[in-house]
């Protein structure tokens, strides 16, 4: 969480932001004259506004912030109509899941979309709201939409000077291996085995279950990220219910020091989400033990009933992920690698090209790109790097494997940065580098990708030995013995470098 690397702050203004907006948002849900839980409800569509809404741009950011109560109203008119009739709620919460989760394939917009619909069916079990509230709770929706809005588009807009880079477009599949098609029926499913199971635990509380096994699939690509996603949750509950009956409990609802742990609880969301899936949970765990508080129900025996029902949701999402379409570690995993060479293939080619005095080639977007794959490979091991994996030969292979890639990553941003060098000048020995590390990057490219080799650009002649050109070939030659170094690792086993994992 402390020594994770965050450049530009990006993470340090998000979570400050976050806090800003959501504090600013319950406040004129509290000075509107509202009850308590339509301020919570408030609170929790402005935090899930600041947090899911992830478009390229600011101005599609504020489209699809516009478009949550689209989404979210006819939702929460319907879990509340159907307060009182358990068999329809859930039938009509499974149909939510499922169509929540198929809706990211159409990109951030459908994941923001989804997981709001979701969430506001989630919210109408957490407060019990029955239809006589709607009005109620549409408007603090709407008020903390404009408030957390007005802080993020207005106020305090850095994505208009660095816009957020687009993630890679997800693994092409088709038909029911379509990724998000896989993952609707994957955790309907999960979510199916929470609610039976969590009713038979608690007929109250059996939404923490299927709000587990729900969060554990955002953002995982196979069976092991999963499983690993599923254990970092419980491990996360566990550390925050321990700190609950110590902060929470004592606390009794007391309006200001709960409201400022809560401020906090929400910098640490906003903060650790992308280093860490444990702190983040560690955060949200608290903060729903201060809410409980102020609702005045908090008690020690909730907050073990809030263990329970998060072990039931994990393990729903461990039987769905083993038996429903399942998708291996090394399958996910490999993929991502092709990928991530591909993108180093391109990086070369197009650093050949501006050194040989093509000013329209740029390598810079496919160092942007390799990045963010290496990301992806990153979370594709995390199974078999976690320090519990018991697969001691696969788990050294990955870390090679990621050690090595992240060379070809540093020696790709070097590259770049010689090629925007506009000293850097023609020399001839790059022809030959940059075919050598052409030919090894051929050799690593799975047959289903693509074959013919990035031809290197014709270089003068004559050397000029100008320090840029230098600098390029000392990168290249690194370059070349990354991968001549990957080769091993991903050549040695037969059966996939991760199979069965």
């Amino acid at each position: 969480m402390f020594v994770a690397p965050d450049p530009g702050r990006v993470r340090l203004r998000t979570a400050a932001r976050a806090v800003l907006g959501v504090g600013f948002a319950v406040t004129v849900v509290e000075l509107s004259g509202l009850p308590l839980p339509a301020t919570i409800a408030g609170g929790l569509a402005a935090l899930l506004a600041m947090f899911t809404v992830g478009d390229p741009t600011a101005r599609r950011q504020v489209v699809t912030t516009a478009l949550l109560p689209v989404v979210g109203f006819p939702v929460l008119a319907l879990a509340a109509s159907l307060h009182g009739l358990p068999l329809l709620r859930d039938a009509a919460f499974l149909a939510v899941v499922f169509c929540g989760v198929y809706a990211r394939r159409w990109g951030p917009r459908g994941q923001a979309l989804g997981i709001f619909g979701f969430m506001m069916f989630f919210a109408t079990q957490f407060l019990h709201a029955v239809p006589a509230q709607l009005p109620q709770l549409y408007l603090a929706v709407l008020l903390s939409l404009a408030a957390c809005g007005l802080v993020r588009f207005g106020v305090w807009c850095f994505e208009r000077r660095t816009p957020p880079p687009a993630g890679p477009a997800p693994l092409a599949a088709r038909g029911l291996a379509r990724p998000t098609t896989r993952q609707a029926f994957q955790n309907t499913f999960a979510c199916a085995i929470a609610l039976g199971v969590g009713q038979l635990v608690s007929d109250e509380r059996w939404y923490w279950a299927v709000g587990t096994a729900w969060w554990i699939f955002v953002n995982t690509a196979s069976r092991g990220e999963t499983l690993v996603r599923g254990f970092r949750r419980v491990v996360g509950t566990l550390a925050g219910i321990a700190v609950g009956l110590l902060v929470a409990v004592p606390l009794h609802g007391a309006p200001g020091p709960t409201a400022l742990l809560v401020a906090v609880c929400v910098f640490g969301i906003f903060y650790t989400a992308a280093p860490s899936y444990s702190w983040m949970m560690f955060f949200v765990t608290v903060m729903a033990g201060l809410l409980y508080g102020l609702l005045g129900v908090l008690h020690p025996g909730l907050l073990t009933l809030r263990f329970e029902q998060t072990l039931v949701g994990a393990a729903g999402a461990a039987l769905a992920v083993a038996l429903v379409l399942p998708v291996t570690t090394h399958a996910a995993t490999d993929a991502w690698i092709q990928r991530a060479l591909l993108a180093v293939r391109h990086c070369t080619a197009e650093t050949a090209r501006r050194l040989a005095g093509d000013e329209s080639a740029d390598p810079a977007p496919h160092v942007a790109e390799l990045e963010l794959l290496l990301g992806k490979v990153r979370v594709s091991l995390a199974p078999l790097l976690h320090p519990l994996s018991p697969l001691r030969v696969r788990k050294e292979r990955a870390r090679q494997v990621m050690a090595h890639l992240d060379d070809c990553a540093r020696q790709a941003r070097g590259l770049a940065a010689v090629a925007a060098d506009p000293d850097a000048s023609h020399d001839a020995r790059l022809t030959a580098a940059c075919q050598r590390v052409e030919t090894a990057l051929h050799g690593l490219v799975a047959s289903g990708g693509e074959q013919a080799p990035l031809a290197a650009a014709a270089l003068d002649a004559v050397p000029h030995h100008h320090p840029g050109a230098e600098r390029a070939l000392a990168h290249l030659r690194e370059l070349e013995e990354a991968i001549s170094s990957l080769a091993k690792p991903l050549r040695g086993n037969p059966r996939g470098v991760f199979a069965e994992a």
